[in-house]
């Protein structure tokens, strides 16, 4: 019996030491996404033209953000732009506010959704409705719980120009504001600022490609070429998806850190990140079976596995020698884990250092999370108070 026992435990060793290697190759990403992820505002500029710029707002049910987003939008140094703010079928106050704003602001174009047909998601089919008023030669795509510096848009065209590029995202300081998003969002971003970062996005050679809903800006010929947001309107992630287009088709893009001129917002509450966290499964799943399930043990593995065998083995620790080596290990990947978590909060997300000590409750939620999206990927999907049958629809938003 203590042979197998034995067995059992070093066979977990082994699952540890590859976890923690596992880590320091996500910690090593992490560092290089802090060091080499180029800016939106560093670079040498170049003179250009001042093209107009279309900005696509769509908003549905955002009393409680549109008039910051909207502030921010309307004192932007750049002279030649317009504001496109499309309600998309609001139940609360959002359509009054945007008639508010526009009456005083002529920068601002006003466009009630028609009712969304079936097969499209529905900030998808917002965006197109946007798209259709849209004048400018460059598109440039928003959220209404964004908030912008008041140069950012002539830096954002400015960098598009210097580069000669087809599209540009910039990667925005995400606001967490309530205690489940600020401990789950550092464990999310941790394979967001490795996995897929922006090095590889900007690197021709890699697969890897998306844009951050909250900003980004394209040439209108570009976003033509590709087929518009109706060539993605199945899709629930259409901003990766989009991007994913962009860079499939051959055309220049580049992401950039914009954390200090641009703010939107993660989550708003624990049912909000709840149905995040399943949105991001229910793509893969869609997309293949087999690989979703493995990503989701693979989440699970590297994100609490190790705390548990921590436990685990501190109860027997003087035992048996493999108990003392399952506590040794499983430390050490503990305490990986906690070095991703504190350089997400300190370096990249800019939240508090406390944040950070909450990883193992955070990992847990990310994986039940995780877990209910791959439970209910033929089932509906809710997403800002719609229901969407999206299970006949191949997904196309994520490569992994």
């Amino acid at each position: 019996m203590e042979l197998i026992l034995d067995i059992f435990n070093y066979s977990l060793a082994i699952i540890l030491i590859c976890i923690s290697a596992v880590w320091i190759f996500l910690i090593k990403s992490l560092i290089d996404s802090v060091r080499f992820t180029p800016y939106l505002d560093k670079f040498e500029k170049k003179e250009h033209v001042n093209p107009k710029v279309s900005i696509i707002l769509p908003a549905r049910n955002e009393e409680k953000f549109i008039r910051k987003c909207l502030d921010s939008l309307i004192n932007q140094d750049y002279i030649n732009y317009e504001i496109i703010v499309i309600d998309d079928s609001s139940e609360d106050q959002t359509g009054k506010i945007i008639l508010e704003y526009a009456k005083t602001n002529s920068k601002i174009i006003v466009v009630r959704a028609q009712i969304k047909p079936d097969g499209w998601m529905g900030k998808n089919w917002a965006c197109m409705e946007g798209y259709k008023k849209a004048t400018g030669e460059l598109l440039l795509f928003t959220d209404a719980d964004t908030v912008h510096s008041q140069k950012v848009i002539s830096l954002a065209v400015s960098h598009l120009l210097t580069f000669n590029l087809d599209a540009l995202s910039a990667i925005p300081k995400l606001l967490a504001i309530d205690f489940w998003t600020r401990i789950t969002l550092p464990m999310i971003s941790i394979f967001l600022h490795s996995r897929f970062s922006a090095i590889r996005v900007n690197d021709p050679s890699k697969k890897t490609a998306y844009f951050f809903g909250s900003f980004f800006i394209i040439k209108q010929k570009t976003y033509q070429a590709v087929g518009t947001h109706e060539g993605v309107k199945y899709e629930i992630i259409e901003d990766g998806a989009l991007g994913k287009k962009v860079k499939e088709s051959g055309y220049k893009m580049k992401m950039v850190r914009a954390d200090d001129l641009i703010e939107a917002v993660w989550a708003r509450d624990k049912s909000t990140l709840w149905h995040a966290l399943k949105r991001l499964m229910v793509p893969l799943y869609l997309q293949s079976k087999k690989i979703a399930i493995g990503s989701f043990f693979a989440v699970f593995f590297l994100l609490f596995v190790p705390f548990v065998l921590l436990a685990y083995s501190s109860l027997f620790i003087f035992q048996t020698t493999s108990f003392s080596i399952i506590f040794g290990v499983s430390i050490i990947a503990s305490m990986l884990i906690y070095v991703g978590a504190i350089i997400e909060v300190k370096k990249l997300l800019h939240l508090r250092l406390s944040d950070a000590l909450f990883a193992p409750i955070g990992g847990l939620v990310v994986v039940l999370g995780f877990l209910s999206g791959l439970l209910k990927a033929n089932s509906t999907v809710m997403w800002r108070g719609r229901k969407y049958h999206i299970k006949d629809h191949a997904q196309n938003s994520i490569n992994i």
